[in-house]
């Protein structure tokens, strides 16, 4: 029949992708396999809160494997979390969650799709497709609720490590907390997926979600938990907070740039993570740094991938040119993004301006001395700043703004 998508059983190709990124398979590597292997075609999905306007190199992981599984055929959906968005997910959180409004998970999520985009194809043959779990939670009735819920207990969900955690410290846990994982359970059985993929924080609320298509639906679920993509030498996930986030909508040189100043430790996760490298390049890559080749070096390459993969080859040998240029030649920026500045204004709000994400991250970079205007360094936070047009804002060693 015309525009049915067969689905392959490509031996190679499966093993990558239950190889690669992979912590663990629910209920077993071995089931999952036979599945794949039989040629069935498979529901699955990628769940994303809009906590924030931007994609991350930690999202474009599972983004990777939900392309991988595209490429072989199985339907794919990335269900955007606009109810759950405004609960937000108390995963590895010692305190509850701000609540988000309405407007503000709109907002956010604007470039989502663009965004995924980058990764996914949503057009043409096997097109992923796009879903809002606003459209089925809110409409739940509290009675539809209070049955959902009598299926689980209050000791399966304050066994999970951070609930323990802030009962230890004296910290609250607030009642609609231990709704997340069931909103997320409802999802798996609101779009009758076989299975769902995610970090491993996700796991428990993964599990749930299998636990409610086999309550409901009589029906296996699987689940696959990708390892994070953190700091082999701190255990500490790329984030914000750290100042070592690459969001998918930054443009070449940023994301260029980010990625040069990104700890060495950071170099063979985002290769074999968060691109399309071959894996038995990802393992030349290993091999060369333990023999002392100089980091740089293979940064380089691994930037330039990034940048080939979330925009194109073009922006990805550009943005390398005028890496080299400027940092290596001492130059300044030709193409510098623009800032708009109309006013007098503190040095922390400036750097909120220039799109640093929150006022912990401006204040680790000004005492990390990483600040600077037209060459000289700003150390204090409150210093009112005159800008003019021309002046060049540096942030880090790679972010340079022009000010206009």
């Amino acid at each position: 029949m015309k525009g049915v998508v067969k689905v392959s059983t490509d031996k190679s190709a499966i093993e990558e992708l239950l190889t690669r990124s992979v912590d663990s398979i629910y209920p077993t590597r071995g089931a999952l396999e036979k599945v794949l292997f039989s040629g069935k075609k498979i529901r699955l999905y990628l769940g994303i809160d809009p906590t924030s306007p931007h994609l991350h190199l930690g999202h474009a992981e599972n983004l990777i494997m939900l392309r991988r599984f595209q490429d072989l055929g199985h339907e794919v959906f990335v269900l955007f979390g606009d109810f759950t968005g405004r609960i937000g997910d108390p995963t590895d959180k010692l305190a509850a969650r701000v609540s988000l409004t309405s407007a503000q998970v709109k907002e956010n999520l604007k470039t989502f799709k663009t965004q995924a985009s980058k990764v996914l194809r949503f057009s043409g043959q096997n097109a992923a497709q796009v879903k809002f779990n606003a459209k089925w939670l809110s409409k739940l009735t509290f009675e539809e609720v209070i049955e959902f819920s009598s299926h689980f207990t209050v000791q399966q969900m304050i066994e999970r490590s951070m609930f323990q955690e802030r009962l230890q410290a004296g910290k609250p846990i607030h009642l609609h907390e231990f709704f997340y994982p069931l909103m997320q359970g409802y999802d798996s059985y609101a779009m009758d997926v076989d299975l769902e993929i995610g970090g491993t924080d996700q796991t428990f609320n993964m599990l749930v979600g299998r636990d409610v298509q086999r309550i409901y639906r009589n029906k296996e679920k699987f689940v696959i938990t990708n390892r994070l993509l953190e700091d082999p030498a701190t255990g500490k996930k790329m984030s914000k907070t750290e100042g070592t986030l690459i969001n998918l909508d930054d443009v070449p040189t940023a994301m260029f740039g980010k990625m040069m100043a990104a700890p060495d430790e950071l170099i063979v996760p985002i290769a074999e993570l968060a691109t399309l490298i071959p894996q038995k390049n990802v393992e030349e890559i290993k091999i060369a740094l333990k023999k002392g080749i100089n980091p740089r070096d293979i940064k380089l390459y691994v930037a330039e991938e990034l940048v080939k993969l979330y925009h194109s080859t073009k922006a990805a040998t550009e943005a390398r040119e005028e890496f080299v240029r400027v940092f290596s030649k001492k130059e300044r920026p030709e193409d510098a993004p623009k800032l708009k500045i109309t006013k007098t204004l503190p040095l922390i709000d400036l750097l909120i301006e220039a799109g640093v994400e929150s006022r912990g991250e401006a204040r680790r970079l000004i005492i990390q001395g990483a600040i600077k205007i037209n060459d000289e360094q700003k150390k204090d936070e409150k210093e009112m700043i005159a800008t003019k047009k021309g002046d060049i804002l540096r942030i880090g060693k790679h972010r340079f703004f022009e000010i206009v």
